[in-house]
């Protein structure tokens, strides 16, 4: 069997750069990494991660639980986790929770059973949490719930980034924005929390934010967006800007309301949520509110690193901070 000294004999490194760098772990320069990468592939030699569990009592594992794994904003997300998560000398495992709260509830536990040393929770649909059976388990939220302060909570300026992004709208001069999001209005979601921004940024200027104007969607995706962008310009209404939930969806309202001959921002006016990578390339491209995701990412894997090191200390909750990237090609 290929051991460590095998490999550092073989790179012409100590067997701590090797531990180093099979533990991800900073201090090692570059083409010494490299070489010693390579060195792991040319012998074969294979991390025996129960005796480095049993050992240190850790996998070097974070979990990261999210949605959608196809989804453009929690892809965004995770390439951030991904990277803050090294710096501190730990991998991540990245699990689809589905549309469901059974699915994201179900992710706590199976990354309790699969060891990881602690778990990032991307929660939309779970508000309520029994208690776990070990309540130290090292566990970050991020979306809407805060579960009482039960839990480290990164949340999105999901309010106050709708309310400014509306307020852009009314101020360029549109007078009937309309607003495209999810389906029913219910609990406490990025849904309900999105439209009281919007909510609130129209009763500000005395504009009308009445049923009417809401279109919900039934999925958020380009194409229930271009659905709706059709259903806009066929109702009659006058609508002069739209809101969208986020900007996948707001993408495709984007090219429905080209299918109806629509220009933006001549005849609609846009803004988005998230600020994924393609609303910098969409023709125009996209007004949208970006949160500060490398925050966000930075802010969750310092706290789970910090709780996997202290169980027991004090939780918090933080809301990252945002900017309304205003495009010149769309304004």
């Amino acid at each position: 069997m290929v051991t460590m000294e095998d490999v550092a004999r073989l790179a012409g490194v100590s067997k701590m750069t090797v531990s180093n760098v099979v533990n991800n772990r900073a201090g090692v320069s570059e083409p010494v990494r490299r070489r010693v990468l390579e060195a792991i592939r040319r012998s074969g030699y294979r991390v025996n991660v129960s005796a480095r569990t049993l050992k240190s009592g850790r996998t070097g594992v974070i979990g990261l639980a999210v949605p959608d794994v196809e989804s453009a904003y929690f892809g965004h997300l995770a390439s951030h986790v991904i990277a803050q998560a090294r710096r501190r000398g730990f991998h991540v495992a990245i699990e689809e929770t589905g549309a469901g709260a059974a699915g994201e509830a179900g992710a706590i536990a199976h990354s309790r059973t699969l060891q990881f040393d602690g778990l990032i929770l991307s929660a939309v649909e779970l508000d309520r949490l029994e208690e776990p059976a070990d309540a130290h388990y090292p566990i970050v939220m991020l979306g809407e719930q805060d579960f009482g302060g039960r839990f480290d909570h990164v949340a999105m300026p999901n309010e106050e980034g709708t309310r400014v992004a509306t307020a852009h709208l009314a101020e360029r001069g549109c007078r009937r924005i309309a607003i495209v999001t999810g389906g029913a209005l219910e609990g406490v979601n990025v849904v309900t929390r999105r439209y009281q921004g919007y909510r609130a940024a129209l009763a500000e200027r005395g504009l009308d934010a009445g049923p009417p104007l809401l279109f919900a969607l039934d999925g958020m995706s380009m194409a229930a967006g271009r659905a709706a962008a059709h259903r806009i310009a066929d109702s009659g209404l006058g609508v002069d800007g739209v809101v969208a939930v986020t900007d996948t969806v707001c993408l495709g309202i984007l090219r429905g309301l080209a299918d109806r001959g629509l220009r933006v921002p001549g005849d609609v006016r846009l803004a988005g949520f998230d600020d994924i990578p393609e609303a910098a390339f969409s023709v125009p491209s996209l007004t949208t509110v970006a949160p500060d995701h490398r925050w966000m990412a930075a802010r969750a894997v310092e706290l789970v690193t910090a709780r996997i090191e202290s169980p027991l200390r004090p939780t918090g909750q933080y809301v990252a901070p945002f900017e309304l990237m205003i495009r010149e090609s769309s304004d």
